[in-house]
């Protein structure tokens, strides 16, 4: 017997934490945040991280595990995930995968074993290298040239990525985002349910500028500020996140901070972009569109439940 499981995603800003609250209550459900970001401590208002008087007895995992200065990949994101779901598990509760990054859903829902994947390290270098010297952008192109689909998907300061995608292609002469599409072609493990919470375009995109200025009077410049003082530095994995980077430039004096804030809110709407079309290739995925619901998350939630009564995932 395939042993249940839930996805619960959309683009950043949509809504999906107060949802998934609503979800585990209504399920007897724990969270596990697919958050690359959430999983950090002292990175509390650029992640959009949920407070612990807001979990509602609800418990959550996946988040302040991890240093700044510790690395975090889909390998290890993985590794955690699956210790958290056999705890879940034997508590009785189904696990609620909440979280924006796609790729580590993916990696997750279906099993995808990294551990047999090739690597050179010389080229890797010389990659960074060209990343250091060069510029992010110069490295985007490189993907770009060779696999379109990918540069589509992965930003251009995701260098970890695009480093991953180019190496990918150089060792094995494939392109990553068609080995991406055989991966999903894999029959899941769970008895799944994946759910992609949307909105508005417009609307989210005005959640999203209400967000950035909701963190900054929040004192996200003050967090970002103190991680500096703590060491913190633009190469590390954990300042690669949104609103980190941008106001780590400020602080540096590469830019002032009406032109971050400008960047983050930007940045913020195309990663949303790409998030949504990362969704849209995904497989046995179910979209709700908000506005069918009147934005009330009640009777979402009564869709919810009536779907996993029919896929047998909820009695």
């Amino acid at each position: 017997m395939k042993r249940p499981l839930i996805i619960l995603t959309g683009p950043t800003a949509v809504g999906k934490t107060e949802l998934s609250l609503g979800l585990a209550k209504m399920i007897n459900g724990a969270v596990i945040s697919a958050d690359s970001m959430q999983v950090y401590r002292h990175m509390d208002i650029g992640s959009a991280k949920i407070k612990p008087e807001e979990m509602q007895g609800i418990p959550h995992y996946l988040v302040d595990v991890l240093e700044p200065e510790e690395e975090f990949h889909v390998v290890r994101f993985q590794e955690y995930a699956k210790a958290c779901m056999e705890k879940i598990y034997q508590q009785g509760q189904i696990p609620i995968v909440t979280g924006g990054t796609g790729f580590y859903i993916q990696a997750l829902l279906y099993g995808i074993d990294f551990t047999s994947q090739q690597e050179d390290k010389e080229y890797r270098k010389y990659l960074e290298q060209i990343a250091r010297t060069r510029g992010p952008a110069a490295l985007h192109e490189m993907l770009a040239q060779i696999d379109e689909k990918s540069a589509e998907i992965i930003h251009e300061n995701n260098v970890r990525r695009v480093i991953r995608a180019l190496e990918f292609y150089h060792l094995s002469g494939q392109k990553i985002s068609e080995h991406n599409e055989q991966e999903r072609m894999r029959c899941s493990p769970y008895h799944f349910a994946y759910f992609v919470l949307n909105d508005d375009r417009n609307r989210l995109y005005e959640r999203i500028e209400q967000r950035v200025d909701q963190m900054m009077a929040e004192g996200l410049l003050e967090e970002v500020a103190k991680l500096k003082e703590m060491g913190c530095r633009k190469h590390m994995t954990s300042m690669q996140g949104l609103g980190y980077k941008e106001l780590l430039d400020y602080l540096e004096g590469n830019c002032t901070l009406e032109e971050a804030v400008y960047r983050i809110k930007r940045d913020t709407r195309h990663f949303a972009k790409r998030q949504l079309t990362w969704f849209r290739r995904e497989r046995e995925v179910i979209w709700i569109s908000k506005p069918e619901f009147d934005d009330q998350n009640d009777r979402i939630l009564a869709y919810m439940k009536k779907i996993l009564k029919e896929k047998q995932i909820y009695p």
